[in-house]
This record gives structure tokens, C-alpha cells and sequence, in this order.
């Protein structure tokens, strides 16, 4: 297995040197923690599809996109307080796809420890296999992390047995997050057998495309109101557009009162 260059160790353990001193500073609130084609992952991210609701009875092939709805509680007709997004005030919940990476994880980690936010890391089991000490050290800043699958096949693409065995070897969580957001009743129901919520988003950043800093910073800034869940990736190429986005973005929206938690993954 391949191990962290040499030169991002030193950044690592002050990472998680300081993500464990923060961590013991403050108290836990769960209630206030906040919560894609096949590609190979060491190349640059694949062409992602729309944010998609799904609707009961249709086929991903056939749904038009929209702003995800509240997703369902596998296990009851009601959801949970925890999964009320939109209940929690000037909350936004930011996510990120496709690590852990070994340059851009820190990078990202750097960011969100500077201003304060929480956030969810929808990983891939083959990267967590390469770099477990990122998979701790997201975890001892207080970040959540969801499944993305063990290597980032389109699921709906799959045979039934290979699509519940590319959820099943993806890093134990309570949400999953299908590659490119491909997905349908039966993806749906294979992830609630396995006690996972399947969990979309409203805004989708397109920073896998490298539009530009300032591309990804607007589209951060036009999608942000209370309880949206915003995809960003820290894996699957040069993320260095996607933290400087970041960075400014949440400095803007800070002062504009938002919070950031993770998802109840």
C-alpha cells in the first residue's frame, strides 16, 4: 500500500496533533454536528450526473433533476429530528468526495479547522485501504464520514450482486453516497438493508471539472441557504481550485451568520 509522501507527514501529525486538542476542548453536541461513471482513482474525476430525487417506482434513467427533498428513514415513515436540515437555522453541510488523498485531505482538513466547520467525507474503501491515518484524522476533528462505495462504480450499471458488494466494502457509516448519483429503488433498498441512508445533495459545486476558483467560490455562495447539502470533492485529482474556493467562501459566508455541521452520518 502506498503511504503519504514524506513531506505531508509533519502537516498530518500537526493536523491530527491539533484536531485532538480541539476535539477535547469542546464538548460533543450531536445534535449540532454537521452531516460519479466508473473512474479509476489515482486519474482525474469522471463526468458527474445532476442531483436527482428519487421518486418511488422510476428508474434513474428516466428522473429530472431537482433540489433533493428530505431524504426517507429507511427504518420509518417520519424522519428523525437528526435528518430536519433545514431545523437547525443558518446551517450549511458540506461535503466532500473521493478521498482520502494524501495532498488534498489535509489541505481541505486546514481549511475547515480555520474557519470553525464541520463537515462530512463521503469516502472510498480502496483510498481508506491506501491512507487509514486521513480516514483518523478526519474523524478527530469532529467530521463525519459517509460510504462512496469501495471504488467509485456507477451502481446502477452493476449486477445485483456486485452492486450491494461495492456498497458492502465501502468504509462502515450510516450514509451512503452512490457514485455519481446514479441511483434506484433497489440501490436504495440494498443500502437501508445495510442500516445505510442514501444521501444526494442540492448544490453541485462541478469542481471535478476545474471551472476556476472563482467558479466554484459562486457556486458555493449562489447555492448556500439554510439545511443545503453542497458536494465538493477532495479526491480524484488536483483539488487546489476546490480549497482556495473554500477558503474565501467560507470567509464570506461566515460573516453572513452561516454555521457548518456535519451530516448525522
Amino acid at each position: 500500500m502506498t503511504k503519504p509522501p514524506g513531506k505531508l507527514l509533519p502537516l498530518v501529525a500537526a493536523l491530527l496533533c491539533g484536531a485532538v486538542l480541539a476535539q477535547a476542548a469542546q464538548p460533543s453536541d450531536s445534535s449540532n454536528t454537521s452531516a460519479a461513471s466508473t473512474v479509476e482513482t489515482s486519474s482525474e474525476h469522471g463526468p458527474l450526473s445532476t442531483p436527482i430525487t428519487r421518486k418511488q417506482g422510476t428508474s434513474s434513467g428516466t428522473r429530472k433533476p431537482q433540489r433533493p427533498a428530505q431524504p426517507k428513514h429507511p427504518n420509518a415513515t417520519t424522519a428523525p429530528d437528526d435528518w430536519n436540515l433545514t431545523g437547525h437555522g443558518k446551517v450549511l453541510y458540506l461535503t466532500f468526495d473521493d478521498g482520502p488523498q494524501p495532498e488534498w485531505t489535509p489541505k481541505v482538513l486546514q481549511v475547515l479547522r480555520k474557519h470553525k466547520a464541520h463537515a462530512t467525507f463521503f469516502v472510498l474503501g480502496i483510498q481508506v485501504a491506501q491512507f487509514p491515518d486521513l480516514l483518523t484524522l478526519e474523524r478527530a476533528a469532529g467530521h463525519h464520514v459517509g460510504n462512496h462505495t469501495w471504488d467509485h462504480k456507477t451502481l446502477t450499471h452493476l449486477p445485483d450482486a456486485k452492486m450491494r458488494q461495492e456498497i458492502a466494502s465501502g468504509v462502515k457509516s450510516k450514509c451512503l453516497r452512490p457514485p455519481t448519483g446514479a441511483t434506484n429503488a433497489k440501490i436504495e433498498a440494498t443500502a437501508a438493508a445495510l442500516h445505510q441512508r442514501q444521501v444526494l445533495w442540492d448544490v453541485d459545486t462541478k469542481d471535478w471539472t476545474k471551472p476556476g476558483a472563482a467558479r466554484i467560490e459562486h457556486a458555493i455562495l449562489a447555492g448556500a441557504r439554510p439545511g443545503a447539502i453542497i458536494l465538493m470533492h477532495d479526491g480524484g485529482g488536483n483539488r487546489s481550485e476546490t480549497v482556495a474556493a473554500l477558503d474565501r467562501a467560507l470567509t464570506t459566508l461566515t460573516k453572513q451568520g452561516y454555521t457548518y455541521h456535519a451530516l448525522p452520518c
